[in-house]
């Protein structure tokens, strides 16, 4: 412990005594280490810690299972689960909402949700005041409860009295029950939740609308729920086959990685990204070390001469290290919490799950100090090494000169072609994400973006869902719309261009033979649209004709599909001679009713949506034919669409002044939206890119001036023998070109594995991008000739008298 706490006194003295040095050895690990704090603190938030709620291992999301896929719930399916599983100590349901709650200008958009009673009981979430809904209320006549999100409470004043009061929610009074206390909920969407409470006709098995999720028994394990549910449904297909043959459960632990596949890989490629940068700056710390390690050859001689063994010459300057690492580490964790500020600032809505907890805590924190540690041992031990194989005896005799061996230039020049290597790895990384990112700017998205102003109306649940009253709203809606100076049209449609069109729904074609198997039948996107839905968005119709007014309830049922719709299911066939077969959809009620038969008369180009990276089935069908009671409006403007959002908002008020106008936004908002986590993917890989070929130039700089400086005699006497100051500068950045040249070679193996880590997530860009290699190579060779420039430069002005003289 003494020669250890001696080690240590002596490091401290050392990195005094050079400040220049360990301020820039520090700064460059602190970057490495802060990048690997910031991105790991995201993906162990994300993937790795556990959930936010009380005995987080015994909760679990139970999906309905089809095709292998997970899929909602029927309520028919969620009520016999909860009658017939026995692997549950609670099992709930829950589902999105909307609400339009009364504040004295006008109504007010608020996000909710419905849940079952006890919700936050099994979760353990915890109540600022009041309590959860009690298993009554959650029966319909009862359920005109609601609890409050700790954030809308504050938003609405912070009303100490607020439990027991009334608040005016779609027209409806409503009772607070219960405040949550600040935490884990104020993360999420909803504001506010009130009771689950099922009507007669929503008790079905064919329509999904509903998510679960349960606690386990204590002792039941995954596998033992997974066999029950196994069991609990194949009975349920007995009782409802024409439902729910073909149809499972699938149980599974609640996690925050219920994201995209390819959005849980990049943030594991981005970890191993901002690794390549530590590892970057390791190389660079490295090469200042072994640098620094030439002035210190004499003292190294005399300690040796006096007795001090190899061993103990290493433990010093490996504890020199270290301390130099916990240093960095230290400022690492400052550099890294400053980033994850920026990067939470900057994080599109939705990236993450809203139960992500983004902070530092523990784990983050051992991660960042064994990363320092590593770092230590990683750049430290080479230079300890090479010290202790100085020879006393030629150091002391020629005044330090004999440590600069040959073994220790190619030992430096070797960690600058792995500097270039690693930085070629990563430029690459960075240089497929913005092709990528390229690409999907460029994708035809079947839709004009130019002055669409969109929003949607959240109708009350308790409004009648009479067709002919809904039929009427919407047309009233659209006319005073439409009479909005500035307003060119307007259109109805439930699901929006870009985001999706609606449903997801079941079909057959007409004439074909029927399914034994109804969970086997392809599915499409299945929207409503009034007919002025296609001009509004510029949506080209290429083949048949558009609805018209004249395509109401009292008409023939008629349908367009798109290109793909066609492409995948009508492959030689003339489309306008097909019909398909779809269960009617009940407006206002989530029950699927008989089949009808629906005419096709036109084909629509593609619109992409859910991320623009391909094209889906899509099929529309006249609002007017089946009106949906809570729909979107898009609307196109001659001018700036956001300079008409009061006046549109007008129109709809004097039509229905209790409703609210919910996510006003352009269509150029959404497309941007939809690219905005490739954007932010494309930022970051840029970021830590520069950063990569910002340590890469410095340590070829770094190795080319030591160079320089340690071949002043060479360089003279080359010039004293008629070299010039052009033959010395070529020789310089030759040299220069040489490392680089090797160290990108070596870095295409790099640059190939990223490539096939990252195809999955990329759009239009193969495994090996030559565009995007070649203009990374170009960077990376063009960084290190400006950076060698100096030292070039350096060495062509030097005098040949005078290093002669001074050698």
């Amino acid at each position: 412990m003494e020669i250890l706490l001696q080690n240590l006194r002596y490091a401290m003295r050392q990195l005094i005594k050079s400040p220049v040095f360990t301020v820039t050895a520090v700064l460059t690990l602190a970057l490495g280490i802060g990048a690997n704090t910031a991105i790991f603190t995201v993906v162990y938030g994300t993937l790795l810690a556990p959930m936010p709620y009380q005995d987080p291992n015994q909760l679990v999301m139970v999906w309905s299972k089809i095709q292998g896929g997970r899929n909602g719930i029927a309520a028919g399916d969620f009520t016999d689960w909860q009658n017939q599983s026995t692997a549950f100590s609670a099992l709930c349901a829950f589902t999105g909402g909307s609400f339009n709650l009364a504040t004295k200008d006008q109504p007010e958009y608020v996000q909710g949700q419905f849940t079952s009673p006890g919700m936050y009981k099994m979760l353990g979430v915890k109540f600022l005041m009041g309590r959860d809904f009690l298993p009554e209320e959650g029966t319909l006549g009862k359920e005109h409860e609601i609890i409050l999100m700790n954030k809308l409470w504050k938003r609405l004043g912070s009303d100490a009295h607020i439990v027991g009061k009334t608040m005016q929610i779609d027209g409806n009074p409503y009772t607070v029950v219960g405040v949550l206390a600040p935490g884990v909920a104020d993360r999420l969407d909803p504001e506010l939740v009130a009771p689950l409470a099922f009507k007669p006709e929503q008790l079905n098995h064919d329509f999904h609308w509903l998510l679960a999720m349960g606690r386990l028994k204590p002792g039941v394990s995954l596998k033992q729920a997974q066999a029950n549910m196994d069991t609990v449904t194949a009975n349920i297909a007995k009782a409802y086959p024409k439902s729910d043959t073909g149809w499972g459960a699938l149980v599974e632990p609640l996690q925050n990685d219920f994201m995209p596949k390819e959005r849980i890989q990049t943030l594991w490629i981005l970890l191993g990204a901002v690794g390549f940068v530590l590892l970057i700056a390791c190389v660079n710390v490295a090469n200042l070390l072994l640098a620094k390690g030439t002035t210190r050859q004499k003292e190294v001689a005399l300690r040796a001469a006096l007795g001090a063994s190899r061993r103990n010459i290493f433990a010093q300057f490996l504890t020199e290290n270290l301390l130099l690492a916990f240093t960095g580490g230290l400022l690492g964790i400052g550099v890294g919490l400053a980033a994850l500020r920026a990067l939470v600032a900057v994080m599109p809505r939705d990236t993450l799950p809203s139960e992500a907890d983004l902070s530092l805590n523990l784990p983050v924190l051992l991660f960042s100090l064994a990363a320092s540690m590593l770092a230590g041992v990683l750049f430290g031990c080479a230079p300890a090494w090479y010290a202790t194989r100085v020879d006393p005896a030629e150091v002391l005799k020629e005044g330090g000169r004999s440590g600069t061996g040959a073994g220790r230039h190619r030992l430096r020049r070797a960690l600058v072609i792995g500097e270039f290597a690693l930085a070629l790895t990563l430029l690459t990384g960075a240089g497929l994400a913005i092709h990528s990112f390229w690409n999907l700017t460029r994708v035809d998205l079947g839709v004009n973006t130019t002055n669409i102003f969109t929003f949607s109306l959240p109708v009350p649940d308790a409004r009648p869902k009479d067709p002919a009253r809904i039929t009427a709203y919407y047309q009233q809606m659209l006319a005073s719309i439409k009479a909005v100076p500035g307003v060119q049209d307007a259109s109805v449609s439930v699901g929006l261009p870009l985001e999706g069109a609606g449903f997801g729904m079941p079909f057959t074609v007409a004439g074909q033979a029927d399914f034994a198997d109804p969970s086997q039948r392809p599915g499409t996107s299945f929207g409503m649209v009034t007919p002025d839905y296609f001009t509004t968005f510029g949506i080209q119709v290429v083949r048949g004709r558009a609805f018209t007014d004249q395509d109401n309830a009292g008409s023939v049922h008629v349908a367009m599909v798109n290109e793909e719709f066609v492409k995948k299911f009508f492959k030689g066939k003339n489309p306008l001679d097909q019909r398909i077969n779809v269960e009617e959809l009940i407006p206002g009620v989530t029950k699927l009713g008989p089949y009808i038969t629906w005419q096709i008369v036109g084909v629509f180009h593609n619109v992409r949506a859910d991320g623009f990276r391909q094209d889906f089935p899509e099929m529309e069908i006249p609002f007017w034919q089946i009106p949906w009671p809570s729909a979107n409006f898009g609307v196109r403007t001659a001018g700036d669409p956001e300079l008409m959002t009061k006046t549109i908002a007008a129109a709809v008020h004097s039509i229905d002044p209790q409703i609210a106008v919910a996510e006003p936004r352009t269509l150029d908002d959404v497309k941007s939206l939809m690219l905005s986590s490739d954007r932010f993917t494309m930022i970051l890989f840029g970021s830590f890119a520069v950063v990569a070929l910002l340590l890469a130039a410095v340590g070829i700089y770094g190795v080319m001036a030591f160079t320089v400086a340690q071949r002043e005699h060479e360089i003279g006497l080359r010039m004293a023998l008629g070299a010039t100051q052009g033959n010395v500068v070529n020789l310089i950045l030759k040299e220069a070109l040489l490392l680089a040249a090797i160290g990108l070679t070596l870095g295409l193996a790099g640059a190939y594995l990223v490539g096939r880590t990252l195809h999955s997530t990329l759009y239009g860009v193969g495994s090996m991008d030559l565009i995007a290699t070649g203009a990374v190579a170009l960077v990376l060779v063009t960084a290190s000739m400006v950076a060698s420039w100096v030292p070039a430069r350096r060495a062509a002005a030097v005098q040949p008298m005078r290093a002669l003289r001074s050698e």
